[in-house]
């Protein structure tokens, strides 16, 4: 005992001075108390404090990079009705004290006879960050136009290429293409980067009790200023006047309306971390495609639409009215090409919201929200902003709320949540499902006919009435996907009703047009509407109605399939079309606004993207090369001009309109989930994959529920892993693994067909070869050749029947299956490399 307590000191004393060391070499701070100057920070982060009779961040480098640089740089800034304040210009000399780890530096006085701001900063520097408290004391209460907790001013506009929110939107400064543009968010944090540089900062404000927001503007020197706002009480915007909801501004920095300081003292916390774009946000390696397009359409394009904290839609924030369509499906779907925890986080929290105040108590959905009331029907609208298009009740929104909840499930498995939304959800399709008032299963429209003049979709100013294929399409989509979810639930009524719902619009949907469907076996293409006095409308081959009716299932029929995408294409390399128009031909004179006749305007016949994913999962089960041919169109196109538009016109595929859309990323969304397969459910990594031989080698990096996954693919062999566990097949197959546990899912099944329990920190391989009722074969492998005793159970077998277990081609075991067709065995692995195969003897 003498001799092993010393040892045992001197060991905690060794690694003590050990991680010092570490520490020390990392951190850095040197005072220059001649030139009032500190300069301090780590591997990643170096900042210079300049305390000559001002307190200011004089210059910040990340990575080497400077970001910061000048007489402004990062400092505190109050600007009231009356004057301006700023730790620019101190009452008096400030005082510095420094240790290993800290540098602190108080007596920080800025104000003047009528009010003095007073505040110390410390920063806590370790090997990964920088920590940046602000202790502030007010000598009295005051109103503030403007407050910067503080302000960083970057050197320039294009010092990064964007900031993500802790919600996961963006700003992206591309768009800031005035002189004092500014958009303001309610965050607590942003992740700027660079994708050039590979450079990341993620600044992030803690003030517990309080509320922060912060906005990015565009300097009259071009420079990108950055300022954080903290508040006892929500801060509002400033504009528009009568509802206080325009997030962004032109032509001024006063974004936020003005907010209360009261006396005495506050605080915050500022933490500065490095991040490589590359290791944060690469997404592999994309063979066959341009992989730096594809992540540059899903890190920008693909989050605009993300107004603010519980404020999701397709709309850019840049859009003068800044509106969000609830009557969008895909909003979740981008997400999971997005494939950012923040983004799914986020979007959860303002599903919520949209719970809470988007719906109308008998279930309505509103399916707009906007800066401004200017698209409202008159007093259609409510005090938090959502309301009726003045074009008419776009009935879309009530599956597209459900579709969007059940899809963004798939993706985070979060069932308490799904719970929460379960009588919401329900109110949504109920209201919309009592629609259907000759009972032939299609819901009905609030118009009777296109001579009513008012639009029931997405696609607002064509006049489509009574019983609206687009409408009925996204209706059969979200029951189908509610059903599974109620049965999850354990709401089998429900499911049932649901479920009834979607077999009777399905079977209405398929007949033809002369005896009640929607099908017009002239045309060959489902139409668009038809009005109640049976006339047929849009029978111009509407694009997005016959990719939807494929892409969900309603059109089961390989015939029609073969006919409506052979037709669409012989089209599109007639016109030579980059990409997909709404409409093949013309709408009939009177079936939508006037204004956009003749042929070809807006949306009678215009290209927008919003689309591009039903359309590419359309062609990829079909023929993946077109699919992926326009996925490669899109890419190019965003070489050229950003996607920065709403549309582009037929006749020179130039693009139009300042609404801005994150639909423009669709295909791209097209090429993760159709193309390459990526599907991920709630309890599994669903693999589907549809490529090309250009895109043979392919190898994605993906983020599961929080689980870094890696996909391989190449034809005809697909395989996704963890780093400890991987799976292997031939054809499509679900994956889930947890600390000592992998489980396949064979083909779309959402029960496990194979689950494999191993020692904990195991690493496994399995490589299905066959899977059928009467063979079932694979190679398993493991590093861990000694010490992994494996447990297998394999489900969904024929019950209470003989099985042989054959491994290395010699018989281990015979067993039998269960009452629930269950066969459990176990094995412990003797060579790299075993051949496993289990056969019914039956």
């Amino acid at each position: 005992m003498a001799i092993r307590k010393p040892l045992y000191f001197f060991c905690i004393v060794s690694f003590f001075i050990a991680w010092h060391n570490g520490l020390a070499q990392s951190v850095q701070i040197k005072n220059n108390s001649k030139e009032k100057t500190v300069v301090f920070g780590n591997g990643k982060i170096t900042l210079t404090l300049d305390y000559n009779k001002k307190a200011n961040i004089s210059l910040l480098q990340i990575n080497g990079q400077q970001v910061v640089q000048g007489d402004a740089g990062v400092y505190s800034n109050i600007r009231t009705k009356d004057a301006t304040y700023s730790s620019l210009q101190l009452l008096a000399d400030p005082t510095v004290k420094t240790s290993n780890t800290t540098v602190s530096i108080g007596n920080i006085r800025y104000g003047d006879k009528n009010l003095t701001i007073t505040e110390t900063w410390t920063f806590t520097i370790s090997n990964d960050a920088v920590k940046f408290d602000i202790d502030r004391v007010a000598s009295k209460t005051i109103v503030a136009e403007q407050v910067g907790f503080p302000v960083f001013m970057f050197s320039s506009i294009d010092t990064w290429e964007g900031a993500y929110q802790d919600y996961g939107g963006l700003a992206w400064f591309y768009l800031f293409n005035k002189k004092r543009d500014t958009y303001g968010v309610h965050s607590s944090s942003s992740r700027f980067w660079n994708s050039k540089t590979g450079n990341g900062l993620t600044i992030a404000t803690a003030a517990p009790g309080k509320h922060v927001a912060m906005d990015y503007s565009r300097t009259m020197n071009d420079r990108l200023a950055y300022s954080i706002a903290v508040s006892p009480t929500e801060i509002v915007p400033r504009f528009d006047a009568d509802t206080h909801r325009r997030r962004y501004v032109r032509d001024t920095t006063d974004v936020w309306a003005p907010i209360e300081i009261a006396a005495g003292k506050s605080s915050q916390s500022i933490t500065l971390s490095y991040f490589g774009f590359e290791e944060k946000f690469g997404r592999g390696k994309l063979m066959g495609i341009n992989g730096e397009q594809v992540s540059a359409v899903l890190n920008t394009i693909a989050r605009i639409g993300v107004i603010d904290k519980q404020h999701f839609g397709g709309n850019s924030w840049h859009t003068p009215y800044g509106p969000i369509c609830l009557h969008e499906q895909y909003i979740a779907q981008m997400g999971l090409a997005i494939n950012d925890p923040a983004y799914l986080k986020g979007y959860q929290q303002c599903l919520d919201y949209y719970r809470d105040n988007a719906i109308k108590p008998d279930g309505r959905v509103w399916p707009r929200w906007a800066y401004s009331n200017e698209d409202a029907m008159p007093k259609g609208f409510t005090d938090k902003g959502f309301y009726e298009a003045q074009w008419g009740y776009l009935l879309d929104s009530n599956p597209d709320f459900v579709t969007n909840v059940a899809e963004l499930y798939d993706q985070t498995g979060d069932l308490g949540w799904v719970k929460s939304q379960q009588q919401a959800c329900e109110k949504a399709l109920d209201w919309i499902l009592k629609r259907d008032t000759n009972g032939n299963g299609l819901v009905e429209m609030m118009t009777d006919s296109h001579t009513q003049k008012r639009g029931s979709d997405w696609i607002d100013i064509i006049w489509a009435a009574y019983e609206n294929a687009f409408v009925n399409a996204k209706l059969y989509h979200a029951l189908v996907l509610w059903a599974d979810i109620e049965n999850q639930l354990g709401n089998t009524t429900k499911e049932k009703l649901y479920t009834a719902a979607a077999e009777k619009l399905k079977a209405s949907f398929n007949k033809p047009t002369t005896t009640g469907g929607l099908w017009d076996a002239e045309k060959n293409c489902y139409i668009h509407w038809r009005d109640k006095d049976g006339s047929i409308h849009g029978t111009n081959m509407v694009t997005p109605v016959n990719f939807m009716v494929i892409t969900y299932g309603i059109c089961t029929d390989d015939v029609r399939r073969k006919t409506i995408l052979d037709d669409i294409e012989t089209h599109m390399q007639k016109e030579n079309l980059f990409f997909w128009p709404l409409c093949l031909s013309t709408y009939a004179p009177g079936e939508g606004n006037d204004w956009q006749f003749p042929f070809p305007n807006y949306e009678n016949g215009d290209i927008f993207l919003s689309w591009g994913a039903v359309a590419v999962k359309a062609y990829a089960d079909y023929k993946p090369e077109l699919a992926l041919k326009y996925v490669k169109n899109v890419l190019a196109q965003y070489a050229k001009d950003g996607l920065a538009f709403q549309r582009y016109g037929r006749a020179k595929q130039d693009g139009l309109g300042d609404d801005i859309l994150s639909g423009n990323s669709l295909s791209v969304v097209g090429l993760y989930q159709g193309i390459y397969g990526i599907n991920p459910r709630y309890n599994r990594f669903y693999l589907d994959p549809h490529i090309t031989e250009s895109l043979a080698g392919t190898q994605v990096r993906y983020t599961y529920q929080n689980q870094p996954l890696t996909i391989d693919l190449n034809l005809n062999q697909y395989a996704v892993s963890n780093g400890n566990f991987k799976i292997v097949s031939k054809t499509n197959f679900g994956f889930f693994a947890a600390d000592k546990t992998l489980a396949y899912f064979h083909g779309n099944t959402n029960k496990a067909s194979l689950n494999v329990t191993t020692a904990p920190k195991s690493n496994l391989t399995l490589d299905i070869k066959t899977w059928n009722e009467n063979e079932l074969a694979f190679t398993q492998s493991s590093k861990d050749v000694a010490s992994n005793k494996l447990v297998y159970q394999i489900n969904n077998l024929k019950p209470n029947s003989n099985y042989t277990i054959v491994i290395n081609t010699k018989p281990h075991k015979q067993a039998k299956t269960s009452e629930k067709g269950v066969l459990q065995f176990e094995y412990k692995t003797t060579q790299n490399a075993d051949e496993i195969a289990v056969l019914n003897k039956e």
